[in-house]
Formats: structure tokens, C-alpha cells, sequence
């Protein structure tokens, strides 16, 4: 495509936080899609080797690692420079999302991140609680923030492919299973509705089924972690506590399964890390497969945006985690580190769209349990398209960039949405801006169940009646 839509156009500041690989892959994307003079772009970030891809583009740069102390001194006077309000896109690791999301409301802008950010230390901190250090407690804290705020400028929280994207896919492959199981129904409009919907469809959960297949052109060096997005997210979020949620068919905790004692009671956690939890899965390629339960906001959000309810106690929730089996290299990476008892390798690499031979990042939402059994719906973006699409990308970071253009172009259409989640977004507009970037986009049912990639030599505890129990998920 060459005659890209300008989808929205923004006068005032964007105040870009971070710029790593998706920062660096979001920047063009906001040039082509929303209208603005680019000289009105801030791109903050520690790392000087940075500045020239920024400035080549026409935004500023400025070398500053964004902290709890300087937060306000640096971003107040950017964001306050007019013309009109500000566009806060918070694309940094180590910077506290609330934060900032707080210093946006107070100056009038909008916002957007893709993750529940906390200040530095909260992920390793072992006087903390593995409840504490949870996804759960974060997104608890997000909507303790936006019961205090109320209404205003917008703020999209978490809003990249998983989270972001897929809560929007959910939706999708919940209209297509009721159409191709006649259950005529109108697109519900409401929480609720949208609830009543996946329980009339017997849907009993979902997986974010992701493999990504993307591989270097060089092996990988021993001690060096190696990943196709963020190392440093990918290991803060990999070693926090395995995290679903629970869907109200499961008959039984998982071991060291645990229920949390505040909150919205959508998820439960294993006090074991998510990327040392493996599960079984399926995707259209790769087929049956495992894949680790590394903790994601949007296991929680979707389950708790399904649930139904009769007074305090829910009466219907689907089971909802992520079931993520990353490159190759970071599989590997995984066991360098983890066999080394945590301890980080000295080199990371993030690999650029000019490091991978080939593969591609198949990434979407399985909805099992209901009459056709399983369907999964996403995209199956490869490396050779994503370069073909938008500039320094790799297929796992332009599933992520698009979704960030998504949210923004959503909040400019809806300014005065206060926080927001993707699951209370409308998918059909979402999907429309994103589509075009996620390469083909495809529903597949299957027959599959997890009982099927059971090695019977070995089979533990299964709960043969109910193939889709979490027991039988659950790789032990």
C-alpha cells in the first residue's frame, strides 16, 4: 500500500517515553496515520545512540531516563507548551504508568502505554508478597485510579497486541462462533451483553496463543539473552508469578495455585514463574504445542470483562491466560538464565528487522469449550511482510506498533473516555486501523483438546470427562 489513510490529526504535543524496539517502530507509524507537524514530537529516552533515528524523522530528542524523582520536572513544562493539550505515549519500561497517567489528568492530556508499569525494584522485590508482585495487583491499582479520577481526558491502558489487540480479537471470534453455530444474536452493546454472550456459546476459556518463529541469521551466543521484543520486559514479566483467569467451570486449584484476598476475584496465581510454567496449546502452523504461562494483563482484564455476575458472586467466567512460546533463541535464553538460578546474562540482544533469516509471529486468541469445540481467530504476520509494511519492524514489534497507532487514533476519536481498557474499546473501529499491518488475519477451528498432547507414558492427574479443565492444560 502506498496511499497509507491519515486516520486523525493532533496539534499538540506527543511526548514519546522510551524508544526501544517499539518506540523506534511506533514513531513512523504516528507520522503516517496522524496528521501533525513532527517538530511537535519529544522522544525521551537514556540511551544517546538513539537520538539520530528520532531527529531523522523530525522529532526532538532528549537524554533522560525518566524517574520517580525527575518525572514532573521533565515531562510538566513538554506537556504544558501548547498548542492545545498534550499526547503522553508511554512505550518505557521502569517508569510507573500511574504516575504518569496521574501527571496526563492534571495537565489535560491524553495518554496511552502498553503495560501496567510499576517504578523500579517492584518486580524483584522479595519483601513483597508473590500476591503482591502480581499483574493482578497492578491492574488492581489501575482501577482503583479510575474510580478516583472519574471522567476526563482519556487514558488507554495497556494497549499493545497482548495486551491490547487481542481483547479486540476476542470479540471478533466470539461474533464468528455464534454465526457459525446459527445462535442468532445481535452485537451486544454492553459488558454485560458481551458476557451473556460467551455463556450462551459454552465458551469456557481462552488462551492468547502465540508461537513465534522468527529466527536469526546468526546462532545465538552463549550468554547473551537474545529475544525479538523487549529482554528486559520479557525477563521482569517472566520471572513474576505464572497468572490466569479462573474461570468458574474449574473444578480445582492447580498446585500452589492460590486466590487472591482483595479485589475483583477474576484471576489466581502460581507461586512458580511464568516462564518456567508451561501449558499445552494450539496454533494453525504449529499445531499442538506448550507454551509458558507468563503472566499478561489481558488474562485478567478478559476474564474479568466476561464475567457475569448475581450480586457479589460471579456466575459465569471464562479461564483465560497466556500460553506463549517465544523465538526459539529466548527458549533457549530461558534456560541459560534460569538454569544459572535467575541470573541475567551479561549481553542482551533485541533483534532488528535486519538480524532475521525468516519466521513469523502467529499470535491469537483460542476460544474453546463451546459446540465446534475450539476456534482460534488472530494474525500470522511474518518477517518478510512486516518489512514490506513500516520501517524498523520486526512481525512481533509491528503487531505491538499498530495497536499503539490503534489506541491513539481511538483516543483522538473518543478524548473524554477517562481510563480505559481495550476490552471497553469498540473492536470493530480498532480492527478497521489495524488490520492492514497484521498480515493475514484468520479464524480456524479445530478438534484439538489438551488430552490429546498428553504423553500417557507419563499422564498425571487428568480429568478425562472435562478435556478442558486447567488440570489437563497444566503441563506437570
Amino acid at each position: 500500500m502506498t496511499n497509507w489513510p491519515v486516520h486523525a490529526a493532533w496539534n499538540g504535543p506527543i511526548v514519546m517515553i522510551g524508544f526501544g524496539s517499539i518506540g523506534r517502530g511506533t514513531l513512523p507509524l504516528i507520522l503516517r496515520h496522524i496528521a501533525g507537524d513532527p517538530k511537535r514530537i519529544t522522544v525521551i529516552d537514556p540511551d544517546a545512540s538513539r537520538s539520530q533515528l528520532a531527529e531523522k524523522q523530525g522529532a526532538s530528542f532528549i537524554k533522560e531516563a525518566i524517574t520517580q524523582k525527575n518525572f514532573r520536572q521533565v515531562l510538566k513544562p513538554l506537556l504544558t507548551a501548547g498548542p492545545g493539550p498534550a499526547f503522553i505515549v508511554n512505550l518505557s519500561v521502569d517508569v510507573d504508568s500511574l504516575a504518569i497517567m496521574k501527571l496526563a489528568r492534571e495537565t489535560g492530556a491524553l495518554y496511552i502505554d502498553t503495560v501496567i508499569e510499576p517504578w523500579p525494584g517492584f518486580y524483584y522485590n522479595t519483601k513483597l508478597s508473590q500476591s503482591d508482585r502480581t499483574n493482578y495487583m497492578l491492574r488492581e491499582g489501575l482501577l482503583a485510579l479510575k474510580r478516583e479520577l472519574g471522567p476526563g481526558p482519556t487514558a488507554v491502558s495497556c494497549c499493545g497486541a497482548n495486551p491490547g489487540m487481542v481483547s479486540w480479537f476476542v470479540k471478533k471470534a466470539l461474533m464468528d462462533i455464534a454465526a457459525d453455530t446459527n445462535a442468532r444474536v445481535a452485537e451486544p452493546k454492553t459488558q454485560a451483553g458481551w458476557a451473556k454472550l460467551m455463556k450462551r456459546l459454552g465458551v469456557k476459556g481462552i488462551h492468547i496463543a502465540e508461537r513465534d518463529t522468527q529466527r536469526s541469521k546468526s546462532p545465538k551466543p552463549f550468554g547473551t539473552f537474545v529475544n525479538t521484543w523487549s529482554v528486559e520486559g520479557f525477563i521482569s514479566e517472566g520471572l513474576q508469578p505464572a497468572e490466569l483467569g479462573w474461570g468458574t467451570h474449574e473444578k480445582k486449584l492447580p498446585p500452589r495455585g492460590k486466590r487472591h484476598k482483595t479485589g475483583c476475584g477474576a484471576a489466581i496465581y502460581i507461586e512458580s514463574p511464568g516462564a518456567d510454567t508451561r501449558v499445552r496449546t494450539w496454533t494453525p502452523t504449529e499445531g499442538p504445542h506448550f507454551g509458558f504461562l507468563v503472566t499478561h494483563n489481558e488474562a485478567i482484564s478478559i476474564a474479568d470483562y466476561f464475567t457475569l455476575r448475581e450480586g457479589r458472586k460471579a456466575i459465569y467466567r471464562p479461564t483465560c491466560h497466556y500460553a506463549y512460546h517465544p523465538c526459539n533463541d529466548a527458549v533457549l535464553s530461558w534456560h541459560e538464565m534460569l538454569g544459572a538460578g535467575g541470573k541475567r546474562q551479561k549481553q542482551w540482544n533485541v533483534l532488528d528487522e535486519t538480524e532475521i533469516a525468516d519466521g513469523r509471529d502467529e499470535l491469537g486468541v483460542l476460544l474453546y469449550g463451546h459446540r465446534k469445540n475450539a476456534y482460534w481467530f488472530g494474525s500470522q504476520l511474518s518477517i518478510e511482510e512486516a518489512r514490506k509494511l513500516a520501517p524498523y519492524q520486526s512481525a512481533t514489534g509491528l503487531q505491538v506498533t499498530s495497536a499503539v497507532l490503534t489506541g491513539m487514533v481511538w483516543a483522538i476519536e473518543n478524548p473524554n473516555a477517562g481510563i480505559v481498557e481495550t476490552d471497553e474499546m469498540d473492536y470493530r473501529r480498532c480492527l478497521e486501523i489495524q488490520t492492514p499491518y497484521l498480515g493475514p488475519v484468520r479464524g480456524v477451528y479445530t478438534d484439538w483438546t489438551p488430552l490429546e498432547s498428553v504423553n500417557e507414558l507419563f499422564a498425571p492427574d487428568l480429568d478425562r470427562r472435562d478435556p478442558w479443565q486447567f488440570q489437563n492444560i497444566l503441563v506437570r
